[in-house]
Parts: structure tokens; sequence; C-alpha cells
């Protein structure tokens, strides 16, 4: 049996924050807003993964008001599912995701963030896809207030 799922995840720009993506920091002036991390193109693939495995979203199994959480790397959360999809009998096919930004630029970081969600998945780096494109200037993302990312993973019974 296959099943496919999709995220989708946005964060707001800030100062005096890190910039992380895929678990890379990246240089910048501004981090991401959010209870953790930040990470939203780890946050999409969490949301994909959980809608493969017919559940709810990040927000439910992580909640935003759990200080457990607070400032937690989102690749050990990322881990924490990708558990969870072994004890459902389950393993990952394959990941697909587009991380939405104007600035800064993350194409350089790829092979990092890859590496690192293979690594916190327990799968091969061949099993993850990673974009990164921009909005040409327009909505929240083109006017530098925010990033997002989008997700698709499938997985299959063992």
């Amino acid at each position: 049996m296959i099943r496919i799922g999709n995220g989708y995840d946005v964060h707001a720009l800030v100062s005096d924050r890190k910039l992380i993506l895929g678990g890379v920091e990246i240089p910048f002036k501004k981090g991401l807003l959010g209870h953790s991390d930040g990470d939203v193109m780890v946050h999409a693939i969490i949301d994909s993964l959980l809608g493969a495995l017919g559940e709810r979203d990040i927000g439910c199994s992580f909640p935003n008001n759990d200080m457990a959480y607070k400032d937690i790397l989102s690749l050990l959360l990322l881990k924490n599912v990708g558990e969870k999809i072994i004890k459902s009998g389950y393993l990952i096919g394959n990941i697909d995701s587009i991380i939405v930004a104007e600035k800064p630029k993350v194409s350089g970081f790829i092979d990092e963030m890859k590496k690192n969600i293979a690594f916190y998945l327990g799968i091969e780096e061949s099993r993850i896809n990673i974009k990164a494109t921009t909005t040409e200037g327009l909505g929240f993302t083109g006017r530098g207030e925010g990033i997002s990312s989008y997700a698709v993973a499938c997985i299959y019974k063992k």
C-alpha cells in the first residue's frame, strides 16, 4: 500500500532570530519566528509525512503551547515522526519539497539540508529532493516578510 501526504508551512521573518532551513543555519539578517526553531521546510515535511500516515498536522503532534517544544530543533521533531512511520509499518519512499523565499538565496545549502533530513529520518539522501524558488517580488514572501515551504511525501507498507 502506498500513501501520499502534502504539507505547507509559513513563518514571518524577524530580527534577532537565526534563520534555520533544513536544519542548516543560513547567514541572514533575520530569522523565522516560531515556537520551535521556525524551520518551515522541516515543518512542511513533517506535515506531509503525518498526512501520509492519515494523521493531523504538526500542531496537533507538537503543540506550540507545550514548553517541551520551545526553541527545539525541528529535525528532532522530524526524527520522532520518522520513528512513528516505522512503528506504523511503513517506510518512506520519497520526499519532495520547495522553499519559497525572495531572500536569502538558499541553493548553496541544499546538499547540507538533504544530508540533515536523511540522517534524522534514517533514509538515503537520494529519497529527498529540495528545490528553492521566489515569488518574483509578489506577496508576503516577495516583500521579504516571511518564508514558506511545501512538501509532498510518499510512504509505503513494509
